[in-house]
C-alpha cells in the first residue's frame, strides 16, 4: 500500500517520525513534504497530497499541521478525496468506519507523538462498514 504524507512547519516534526513508522511497516511513502520547520503555507502540500489522492497514485494520506483545520478544508476542496480530522483514536477509527476518510489529518499541535501513532494505526486497521454510511458518503458531491 502507498501512502501520501504532507505537512506544514507545524507537522513537520511529527510527518518525518510517522514517515519513518509507516516505512518499517512496509507502507510505500511518498512524501510531499515540508521539508523543514521553517514557517511556510500549508496548501502548497495539502493540494499535490490531495491530487494524488483522486488520480489514484497514492492509496492513502495523511496530514499534519497546527490544529488540523487549514489541510482538512484545503483536502476537501478536491474532488474523490475524504479528509478526516482526528484528535484521539476513537475520531481516527470513526473518520474511517463511519466517512470511509482517504485521508486522516492530525492537529500536531494538539497531540503528542505517542497519540498520533495511536491515531494513525487505529485508521489503519480500521475498515469502513458501509450500509447507512456509504448511503451517506454516496450524497457528497465528487
Amino acid at each position: 500500500m502507498k501512502i501520501g504524507m504532507a505537512s506544514d512547519h507545524a507537522g513537520y516534526e511529527y510527518k518525518t517520525r510517522l514517515v519513518e513508522l509507516l516505512k518499517k511497516k512496509g507502507y510505500e511513502v511518498v512524501d510531499f513534504g515540508t521539508d523543514s520547520e521553517v514557517s511556510c503555507d500549508y496548501p502548497d502540500y495539502a493540494h499535490p497530497l490531495a491530487e494524488a489522492v483522486e488520480k489514484g497514485k497514492v492509496d492513502l494520506g495523511v496530514a499534519l499541521c497546527g490544529t488540523g483545520n487549514g489541510m482538512s478544508i484545503t483536502l476537501n476542496k478536491h474532488q474523490g478525496v475524504r479528509a478526516g480530522l482526528a484528535w484521539n483514536s476513537e475520531i481516527g477509527r470513526l473518520v474511517k468506519a463511519h466517512n470511509n476518510a482517504n485521508v486522516l489529518v492530525m492537529p500536531a499541535r494538539f497531540i503528542s507523538y505517542p497519540m498520533a501513532t495511536r491515531i494513525l494505526n487505529t485508521w489503519l486497521s480500521t475498515q469502513f462498514e458501509g450500509g447507512r454510511h456509504q448511503r451517506r458518503i454516496d450524497k457528497i458531491p465528487v
